[in-house]
């Protein structure tokens, strides 16, 4: 399928490359507010240095790669998938270290679902890789896309900016590497499985049928998406450690996904529709972010300073992008999320 269109102006492909490497690992990593450098502004901003060629640079590859094959959101969310096991399984190996943190909570929510023979927690394994489906790579994406519904589906680097992402991966990739490794390395069994599974997940995101040219019916509006997705975005997040729990998450991602597969292949689904479903995720993690116990001690008047002003920024960037939207002769173009 050929591209649609030239690439954007040069200037402008900058500006959103670099909206998203630092979109993305703030998604990932800052709203929910985990962490307790929630509470030490300064090294959340230093974090970016590391985190934006960790997170950022995949989200910019993933995104570059389905577009340039003229694809759309079944490949975006299994590039997401494959990156979100080698993060987790490879790179940080949280999936597998039974101390990735040494904190009371690690085990208390990995325990219930804990499956002995593969060494690790169903929890976490759904936690972890729809997590970076989620707010690592694809709402980010689609947030940004949003912002230029233009030049939404066309490449936005050359040979030179895809080097430059591929490096920066690499390097933020061995550091955290090495951080995670120097006392535990999970098993080759797990290493090998974790790996198999991703380059699997990879070749299926290519080789997925593009989908067919959308059909009339009817779309909910843009805040019925909006709503539906907070509830089902926040039952995935507030689900009980335990197998009720993990079933819980499976059947609200498995409605989202079956949702959003139905709807965004008729014709009136357009831009705002994706922004209602895609902000939703921002709104949910960064609200739950006030209920969040960080790990490790922090400063509680600090955290909440942070995460009022991380809620406050998502929603002004999300009615911003909303009204140049509404505003837009695009939001009368029929556009799909693929």
């Amino acid at each position: 399928m050929e591209v649609p269109g030239p690439p954007p102006p040069l200037p402008r492909r900058i500006a959103l490359v670099v909206a998203l490497l630092l979109l993305s690992p703030i998604c990932a990593e800052y709203l929910i507010g985990y962490d307790q450098i929630i509470g030490r502004p300064l090294e959340l901003l230093g974090g970016l240095l590391i985190l934006a060629p960790l997170y950022g640079t995949v989200a910019v590859l993933i995104r570059e790669a389905a577009r340039r094959t003229g694809r759309g959101w079944p490949t975006i969310v299994l590039l997401s998938a494959a990156f979100g096991l080698v993060q987790a399984g490879l790179i940080d190996q949280s999936l597998f270290n039974p101390d990735f943190v040494d904190e009371p909570s690690w085990d208390r929510d990995r325990l219930p679902t804990h499956i002995p023979d593969l060494g690790l927690s169903a929890k976490y394994l759904l936690s972890f890789v729809a997590g970076h489906v989620i707010w690592s790579f694809g709402a980010p994406i689609a947030v940004i896309e949003a912002c230029t519904p233009r030049y939404a589906k066309r490449p936005w680097l050359g040979r030179a900016g895809i080097t430059t992402m591929v490096v920066l991966y690499a390097l933020g990739a061995a550091i955290i590497f090495n951080e995670h490794t120097k006392d535990f390395m999970a098993s080759p069994a797990q290493l090998g499985t974790t790996a198999a599974i991703a380059v699997l997940l990879v070749i299926a995101a290519f080789v997925l049928p593009r989908r067919r040219a959308r059909v009339p019916g009817r779309v909910p509006p843009p805040w019925s998406v909006g709503c539906g997705a907070v509830v089902l975005w926040g039952t995935h997040q507030l689900a009980p450690a335990s197998w009720t729990g993990v079933a819980m998450a499976a059947l609200a991602l498995t409605l989202a996904a079956g949702c959003l597969l139905r709807f965004s292949g008729r014709r009136d689904w357009n831009h705002r529709h994706v922004l209602a479903a895609s902000g939703a995720a921002l709104v949910v993690n960064s609200a739950l972010a006030f209920v969040v116990e960080p790990l490790g001690e922090t400063s509680y008047p600090v955290k909440y300073t942070v995460n009022a002003v991380l809620l406050l920024s998502v929603l002004l960037l999300l009615a911003f992008i909303d009204h140049r939207l509404r505003r837009s002769d695009q939001t009368l173009v029929q556009v799909g999320s693929s």
